[in-house]
């Protein structure tokens, strides 16, 4: 082999090498099984768990058997999804992570939320899986940083707020909250303006503010608040006996500060999802219903306002 042949053979070597090298700098590190203690997690949740040695993650399970669940009028087993479950996995950044989706009622999510929320997790998301469900079932996803104990601590602070709110009321069941809001509607629209730092809208009574955000989307288009890009706000009743509905836009950093903001406001969510697909910066919508004085549910929303764009 002559000197130009050899020298190319040399540099396609280091080359492939070098990528070599660099796919496994890139590669996770192994994670260590005996770095979780599936003991302490099942002590601390109060709940029995499976470490899975091949991804490193000891989950604990929760079947809702304890509310019958009908699906397009048949029973639903637990099997079939309607089990809680929490994830644990070693981290890189914190000592542990945890991911999980409870399986919830509607009397529930709130106090749930809030209890996650307090004891360190995030949430990320509140949906539903089925059409035609009896009692309704809704779904949270949790996770969180943090060392395995306050992880678990967490996840069992939750957990123990459906047991407390089922212990209350065997049977899911409705609210009614905003029974004693009158259908018409006079809101203070003046007082209310003041508080949120704007100028809203009035329609027989009823108030409604709208804050526009922007983001780019994969058209190559610049889509702001008559798209939808927006969070908003709206109330009816009076003074005295109101509701607020609307949704919040929030990017990278904002959802749990405002998750947080809302619900020590007693405002409820009752959704968290995305509205589009590949846009920039990313986007995640949160919706929200409170019922109480129109100026003290103004000022629950001005908590989390205040917060976006931090």
């Amino acid at each position: 082999m002559n000197r130009i042949g050899l020298a190319l053979v040399v540099a396609g070597c280091a080359s492939a090498c070098g990528s070599m090298a660099s796919r496994d700098a890139a590669a996770p590190r192994p994670r260590a099984a005996e770095t979780l203690d599936g003991a302490a997690i099942e002590q601390a949740t109060g709940l029995k768990g499976a470490f899975d040695a091949a991804h490193a993650v000891f989950k604990v399970t929760a079947p809702r058997t304890d509310v019958a669940v009908l699906v397009d009028g048949r029973a639903l087993e637990p099997f079939l999804g309607l089990t809680s479950w929490a994830g644990f996995l070693p981290g890189t950044k914190a000592p542990c992570m945890v991911m999980g989706d409870l399986v919830l009622f509607q009397d529930e999510v709130n106090p749930v939320m809030s209890a996650a929320l307090d004891h360190g997790l995030t949430v990320t998301a509140l949906h539903n899986h089925f059409f035609d469900d009896e009692p309704r079932v809704y779904f949270m996803h949790i996770g969180g940083e943090g060392t395995q104990d306050a992880l678990a601590r967490g996840v069992r602070a939750a957990l123990d707020q459906v047991r407390h709110v089922r212990g209350g009321h065997p049977t899911p069941g409705l609210g009614s909250r905003s029974t004693g809001v009158p259908s018409k509607s006079a809101i203070p629209a003046d007082k209310i303006d003041a508080i949120l730092a704007t100028k809203g809208t009035v329609k027989d009574g009823m108030y409604k503010a709208v804050f526009g955000r922007e983001v780019g989307l994969p058209c190559g288009c610049s889509v702001g608040k008559d798209m939808g890009v927006n969070t908003w706000v709206a109330m009816g009743g009076d003074a005295e006996h109101a509701l607020v509905d609307g949704d919040f836009l929030t990017f990278e950093g904002e959802l749990q500060p405002v998750l947080k903001a809302l619900r020590h406001a007693g405002i409820d969510i009752v959704a968290i999802h995305s509205h589009m697909e590949g846009e920039a910066p990313k986007a995640l919508f949160l919706h929200y219903w409170g019922v109480g004085r129109a100026e003290d549910l103004a000022h629950g929303v001005k908590s989390a306002l205040d917060l976006l764009g931090r």
